[in-house]
């Protein structure tokens, strides 16, 4: 399948500079930063920095080191948030019906708080 990256979605704004955010982690490939709308106590999003439009998209053509920088930084993010005795959620939505808002690959870290089932029975 071929992605089409749209270089104007609010992520690649914010790489660019043009919107602000309160940056929690930035690495070569990566950078971390906190929802304006947070869903719990703890909600960050980590994003690469090229342009992926999902995690499968990422997974086929990101290069070894942007993916080891982007797994790291994950971690990161986990310990520095301290959410891993708790526990807490990762979430990466991707397409139409997974429901992807931004077409730009972004993993959700929640936590800090009962996250409820993942997905409601139907």
């Amino acid at each position: 399948m071929a992605y089409a990256y749209d270089d104007q979605n609010i992520f690649a704004k914010i790489l660019r500079g043009e919107i602000p955010n309160t940056t929690v982690l930035e690495t070569d490939h990566s950078l971390a930063f906190r929802d304006l709308h947070p869903q719990a106590p703890v909600h960050v999003l980590v994003i690469p920095k090229g342009p992926y439009v999902c995690y499968d998209h990422f997974a086929q053509v990101a290069s070894d080191s942007e993916i080891l920088d982007y797994t790291r930084a994950i971690g990161r993010v986990c310990a520095m948030e301290g959410v891993a005795g708790d526990g807490f959620r990762m979430i990466a939505n991707a397409g139409a019906n997974g429901v992807q808002e931004v077409p730009h690959l972004h993993v959700h870290i929640l936590a800090g708080r009962p996250l409820g089932r993942m997905l409601q029975r139907a």
